[in-house]
């Protein structure tokens, strides 16, 4: 979000408009059956010539083997500041955050689901960012922090003695999962044109310090290799119809996995398709 966004727009010859309503529609495979589909208004406001008001509002859904779930994700907060400008490039501060709609704590029948069929992540993030992006580059520097332990609840042994026994094993276990410190670093090459825009990038994202969870025994522990590099890269094209509106499409490729995902976030691929709006 913010200024660490992909794909964003410069344009000296053309006035932009200074607030926009962005539709996406997001696909995303993991590592295991969970299929996670996510309907965005992401939503941006001028506040005056430097500074713009970011509003994400996700609904979420999750098809997997173990269950079907589906509502509101995680709010996203941002604040971006323009703090340099000039006809060859421009550097953007955010901050903001993302504030959770539920404890991550949904289940099937009883038995606690693990993170990746989860709406939303439970916790209260710190996130911010600076970025500084050209006619042809954007690179970008974010970190995001977690506040709190969420509610999920799920250990292997809930499922003990289930015909999924086997298969729940291989998800990591996430009781009162507290997420490590993510920082990100996005680098993009853009090829602009009038109407066309293409861009290839790499999106490394680096936690830097392990997962935290309740144990079976109850005390807190910090899963084998719950943190370092995960390493995707990144497509986007993009159309214009006009000054007002156009049409994105990004495409994602994980490179580089953590071994231990107790947060669900892996994604395998992902595909998202948006319209932008602006007035």
């Amino acid at each position: 979000m913010g200024a660490m966004k992909p794909d964003q727009p410069f344009n000296k010859k053309i006035q932009m408009k200074l607030r926009s309503m962005e539709i996406s529609f997001y696909r995303g495979t993991t590592t295991l059956t969970p299929i996670i589909y996510v309907a965005t208004a992401d939503m941006n406001f001028s506040l005056n010539d430097k500074t713009s008001f970011q509003i994400k509002l996700p609904y979420q859904m999750v098809e997997g083997r173990l269950a079907s779930t589906s509502g509101m994700g995680d709010i996203s907060l941002c604040f971006t500041r323009s703090l340099y400008t000039s006809e060859k490039f421009d550097i953007n501060l955010s901050v903001g955050g993302k504030i959770p709609t539920n404890k991550s704590d949904k289940s099937v029948d009883g038995l606690p689901l693990p993170m990746y069929y989860q709406t939303s992540l439970g916790t209260y993030d710190l996130i911010t960012g600076i970025s500084l992006i050209s006619r042809h580059w954007l690179i970008a520097t974010g970190i995001q922090h977690p506040f709190n332990k969420n509610g999920n609840q799920f250990l292997w042994k809930a499922w003990d003695g289930t015909n999924e026994e086997a298969y729940v094993d291989r998800y990591n276990q996430a009781d009162e999962l507290k997420r490590g410190t993510d920082v990100m670093v996005r680098i993009e090459r853009n090829w602009r044109l009038s109407r066309f825009n293409l861009s290839l990038g790499a999106l490394p994202i680096y936690r830097i310090n392990r997962d935290e969870i309740t144990n079976p025994l109850g005390q807190r522990v910090k899963p084998d290799k719950a943190y370092g590099l995960a390493l995707s890269g990144i497509f986007t094209a993009g159309y214009s119809f006009n000054v007002r509106s156009g049409i994105k499409l990004l495409l994602g490729r994980k490179i580089v996995q953590r071994d231990t995902n107790p947060d669900g976030l892996t994604r395998h691929f992902v595909s998202t398709l948006s319209y932008v709006y602006r007035f």
